[in-house]
């Protein structure tokens, strides 16, 4: 049973930052692209951030230049360093496998963490 656990979410103001981490634990976390994405109500889920196995990462438009994802596979987690943060990054945080990085293509999955709240605002 795959398990993602999302942590380091909060309020922030325009222009902070935060820095969200995802453990992983029952899936062969080693072999996949993960990635983050996140959900405001009404929405559709959004992949914003993928990286490779090797540590290619790619970014959606919106959040390049501003986020950086990483991770240690040795800890089996994933990270997102989020800056310059803006309203309307407002939203839930998943971490979760990607179907591809390049280009930032999203998987269809049955299992999802709780996610991590962002919100930005002052």
């Amino acid at each position: 049973q795959v398990q993602y656990v999302e942590s380091g979410g909060g309020l922030v103001q325009p222009g902070g930052s935060l820095r969200l981490s995802c453990a992983a634990s029952g899936s062969i976390f080693s072999i996949y692209g993960m990635g983050w994405y996140r959900q405001t109500p009404g929405k559709q889920r959004e992949l914003v951030a993928g990286i490779t196995i090797a540590g290619t990462t790619n970014y959606a438009d919106s959040v390049k230049g501003r986020f950086t994802i990483s991770r240690d596979n040795a800890k089996n987690t994933v990270y997102l360093q989020m800056n310059s943060l803006k309203p309307e990054d407002t939203a839930v945080y998943y971490c979760n496998e990607v179907r591809l990085v390049i280009p930032l293509t999203p998987g269809k999955y049955d299992y999802w963490g709780q996610g991590t709240q962002v919100t930005v605002s002052s």
